[in-house]
């Protein structure tokens, strides 16, 4: 599996959305994550700024969001969605949408109940609930 550092997991970011703007070829995956990006105009200026928006702390404490955390989260979504995993997330998801009437707006719920899962399963030291991942999206429906 996979395990980028934070600093990797940033610069894939970062490079996917220069490839985009340049118009060059990327992979499938940075393909998804320009899609992303593009979805998210606020962060435009921070991924073109270079090495500075890599060494930048976000807190909570400081009642800011982790633009690179939250791209993260909806990256991660995206292939969950792509693949149906876990069984069920794409009908939840599908659902969500339908009462927003936006997708953006559902996966940004979806988001919130993967943040939650995360933090569980560190806190517990345990595996992500996938179950309860997917309780938590249907019950926003």
């Amino acid at each position: 599996m996979f395990n980028p550092s934070r600093d990797q997991a940033r610069r894939f970011l970062v490079e996917a959305w220069r490839k985009r703007r340049d118009k060059l070829p990327a992979t499938p995956l940075e393909t998804m994550a320009a899609d992303i990006v593009a979805l998210h105009p606020e962060y435009h200026t921070l991924l073109e700024a270079g090495d500075e928006a890599l060494a930048r702390e976000w807190t909570p404490e400081d009642g800011e969001t982790n633009p690179f955390l939250h791209l993260s989260l909806h990256l991660a979504i995206a292939e969950q969605l792509q693949i149906d995993q876990p069984p069920g997330i794409r009908a939840a998801c599908d659902a969500l949408a339908a009462k927003y009437g936006d997708r953006h707006a559902a996966l940004h719920d979806i988001l919130e109940c993967l943040g939650e899962t995360v933090w569980r399963a560190q806190r517990d030291r345990s595996p992500p609930d996938g179950a309860a991942y997917l309780d938590c999206i249907r019950r926003r429906s």
